[in-house]
């Protein structure tokens, strides 16, 4: 087969060179994006050499051609193409891009504060250090040192607006250093200090509606709201000013329009909105006999495992800003700790050292604030020690209500959250503690191990064992018309249980991609067998996915292939659906599917006849 020949013979079809926006490839098919599809003969791709089918999705040109093949064709297509294969971030934007909308404006959130949150632990553990140490001694407070010391603990949140400007142009694509006069205009010297409602004067007067002469210090959802419109406006003049002038009226334009409507009209609505968001979540920390605190930190996990978690800097921000007291953080605290707890009673009682080895480090890390991998890698895939890490931290964030605790800054919890809980220790540490004890005691209970099914010494060379465990189903119900018409060979599909691949039998692997969502096999007995993680997995660019063996590898039955974690694809839109089919199926006579439902690592499920 000709590579080259394929490859020229698809991009003539396409309509040549200027009529391709990028490229890239999966395990089965090249994916193109073109400029005009009506220059695209479809036709015609489909009557070259290797072109297996042709459709279009997903805003896509897919040319399907095949394992083994597609990687080849797709080497010469780039050269031939003049351009680069595309590179991970393009893959990621192009995943980010299929979410929901609340997701993704989550996920624009947590992109603009999550940078800016070392600078808040910087000040925050300064300002609970040298708070702890005054108390002890009290004439430290009077030195030079503290002075400026105190200076550095509070800069963050004095010139909160500004970071949050800068960090909110970067991921709206306004030009950064306008966002830094927006948030340097929202709190500028002439405006009465937030924190300081002496003074106040009306700004500016349109009937009813009042604008008074005060600054932004310590808000959150204003700033973002600005820096939103400078992008909108921003990119609006920079594609219709002509180029000899845009140097000087989008930037004036930029400041002037966004300044005067941030002012008269952004920041007052929506400081207005904040202020009711943050009384909010006060209520609901508040309730009595810690209610609220107890609800929160039993569905904080939850919300880690939709992936909506970030909202939450938002409101630690505004917390910090108006009383220098972060009450939610004990909350993350209890139910971080909890999650680890619960891995950690897992790590204890299991016998599989594999899961042993896994869960012990990541029932540490979450006791350092890190969860994901306790999370998703231990207590979600196991069920039981999710809701018993809920409970633990109910209780523990119930506690952190009742007792006051609090911190000074955001983004740390766990063990280093001791660092800025100084105000309150003994709190912070019972909160700590009940979290841990009633979770660890509650997945040690609920939590039962299971042993998975060893491999037969003796099996029929004419049968698939499955790689998976899961539930069997018809290659007709996979959502891929491609898998599912057969066009790549017969087989079968299978909805996980837990993430992982193994080989069926001894074999050989034959291919293997660099996104690790695909793995081809040449067993034994002279099958070709092809196991495909998912559908459109390829656009994850390998997040999610650790491939134990590479090409050219001998692998026994039972050998792990590529483990994968189903939750963090699930939270990306994709479906886990993976097919499992026979790609040389023209050497069979029939191939039939002999399991339907429940299956696990090495029950039959294809049955093949020469």
């Amino acid at each position: 087969m000709d590579y080259n020949k394929i490859a020229a013979e698809i991009l003539d079809a396409i309509g040549g060179k200027a009529n391709l926006a990028s490229a890239a490839h999966c395990a089965t098919r090249l994916r193109l994006v073109i400029a005009d599809n009506s220059k695209v003969e479809k036709s015609v791709l489909e009557g070259i050499e290797g072109v297996k089918g042709v459709f279009e999705a997903s805003g896509q040109l897919q040319i399907i051609l095949g394992t083994g093949t597609v990687n080849k064709v797709y080497a010469e297509f780039i050269q031939l193409a003049g351009i680069e294969a595309a590179s991970k971030e393009d893959v990621k934007k192009a995943a980010a891009a299929k979410s929901p909308w609340y997701k993704r404006g989550i996920k624009t959130l947590g992109d603009v504060f999550v940078p800016i949150i070392p600078a808040i632990v910087a000040t925050g553990l300064l300002c609970g250090l040298f708070g702890g140490l005054s108390r002890a001694f009290p004439s430290m407070a009077d030195s030079h040192l503290y002075t400026l010391l105190d200076m550095f603990s509070n800069a963050a949140l004095t010139f909160l607006p500004i970071l949050i400007a800068v960090s909110a142009a970067k991921v709206f694509g306004a030009n950064i250093y306008l966002g830094a006069v927006i948030g340097m205009i929202m709190i500028h010297p002439s405006l009465v200090n937030a924190w300081d409602s002496v003074n106040l004067k009306t700004l500016w007067s349109w009937g009813f509606w009042k604008i008074n002469n005060s600054g932004y210090q310590g808000h959150v959802i204003p700033v973002v709201i600005a820096i939103l419109l400078l992008s909108v406006i921003e990119k609006w003049l920079h594609k219709h000013v002509p180029e000899m002038f845009d140097l000087f009226v989008t930037p004036l334009v930029s400041v002037l329009v966004t300044g005067f409507l941030t002012m008269t009209v952004i920041g007052p609505v929506f400081a207005q909105v904040e202020s009711w968001v943050l009384t909010g979540a006060q209520w609901l920390i508040a309730l009595p006999f810690g209610i609220g605190s107890f609800i929160m930190g039993a569905v904080y996990a939850p919300t880690v495992v939709a992936g909506v978690h970030h909202m939450y800097n938002a409101i630690e921000l505004s917390m910090l800003a108006d009383s220098a007291k972060n009450i939610w953080m004990p909350i993350a605290t209890a139910a971080n700790v909890a999650q680890g707890a619960a891995a950690l009673a897992v790590a204890v009682k299991t016998q599989n050292k594999k899961l042993k080895s896994m869960a012990l480090p990541a029932s540490l890390s979450a006791f350092m604030g890190i969860t994901e991998p306790a999370i998703f890698g231990v207590n979600v895939r196991f069920g039981k020690p999710l809701v018993a890490g809920m409970a633990g931290g109910a209780c523990g964030a119930a506690v952190a209500s009742i007792m006051n605790v609090y911190a000074t800054a955001s983004g740390v919890t766990g063990i280093f959250g001791f660092l800025i809980t100084t105000d309150s220790f003994l709190g912070y540490l019972l909160t700590f503690a009940v979290a841990a004890v009633v979770a660890f005691v509650l997945s040690w209970i609920l939590y039962a191990p299971t042993k998975e099914k060893v491999p037969e010494k003796n099996y029929k060379d004419n049968c698939v064992y499955s790689p998976m465990s899961g539930r069997a189903i018809a290659l007709e119900e996979v959502p891929d018309k491609t898998f599912a018409s057969g066009t790549l060979g017969q087989g079968a599909a299978i909805d996980p249980m837990d993430g992982k691949v193994v080989a069926p039998a001894d074999g050989k692997v034959s291919t293997l991609f660099d996104s690790h969502h695909a793995v081809g096999l040449t067993l034994d007995n002279g099958m070709e067998l092809f196991v495909h993680i998912g559908m459109n997995t390829v656009e994850l660019g390998g997040e999610g996915f650790d491939a134990f063996v590479k090409e050219g590898d001998r692998v026994k039955r039972g050998d792990t292939l590529i483990t994968f974690d189903i939750q963090t694809l699930k939270n990306k839109g994709y479906s886990v659906i993976s097919p499992v089919i026979i790609t040389n199926s023209e050497k069979y006579k029939d191939i039939r599917r002999t399991t339907d439902g429940g299956i696990n690592y090495f029950d039959e499920l294809l049955e093949t006849t020469k």
